[in-house]
């Protein structure tokens, strides 16, 4: 099984996938997880180009296509190997922030996006864990651990149009989009998160 996780910056996905790897495993769940950009070593590489806070000037679309290199190598090197051996894959950020961030925020258009990321259509999520939050707040928590990144240092208005691109999206694929109110501390959000896959996962 597959699932990702998304939200802005400083929704805590990182810390909500730990935890909810460590309730599959009381489960008896082989979990692994990962992480885009990156999760491989080629794929590091193009993450730190992306998020050097030098490159102010990347074009949209240069990020557009580095994400998508990014996630081909990790999805061909990582996610594909570890759902072949059965694994449950737990990835923090997957195409979706690609349609969110560039395709809504960026203006570059969802479609566009989608044909950038052709190779890895074949391979969506089962579910894909959502935390909708206050940008604001987000925003205050990133910049509060002191090493900011490219895409932190983004406007507020910018990360708005994020959140909203994310509810966009949402609507397109409610199948498997698992949305989760954000706005609390990280134990009430692991909580209402592992309520929410305990009800489509039917543990």
């Amino acid at each position: 099984m597959f699932i990702t996780f998304e939200g802005g910056e400083g929704s805590g996905k990182t810390s909500l996938i730990k935890e909810v790897s460590k309730w599959m495993i009381e489960n008896g769940k082989e979990t692994l997880t990962t992480r885009e950009p990156g999760g491989s070593f080629i794929a590091e590489q193009i993450r730190k180009v992306i998020l050097d806070n030098k490159n102010v000037d990347m074009s949209p679309k240069t990020e557009a296509l580095l994400f998508a290199a990014s996630r081909i190598q990790h999805l061909e090197e990582i996610i594909l190997p570890a759902l072949n051996d059965n694994k449950i894959v737990l990835c923090d950020r997957y195409i979706d922030s690609s349609l969110a961030y560039q395709g809504y925020a960026r203006g570059l258009g969802l479609e566009a996006i989608l044909k950038a990321n052709n190779f890895v259509l074949g391979h969506m999520p089962n579910y894909t864990v959502y935390i909708d939050e206050d940008p604001k707040i987000g925003l205050n928590r990133a910049h509060s651990r002191g090493m900011t990144n490219r895409l932190d240092n983004e406007t507020l208005a910018f990360h708005q149009k994020v959140r909203e691109g994310y509810l966009l999206i949402s609507q397109t694929y409610k199948e498997r989009f698992i949305i989760v109110d954000g706005n609390c501390d990280m134990k009430t959000l692991v909580e209402r998160t592992i309520t929410k896959l305990k009800d489509v996962l039917k543990w």
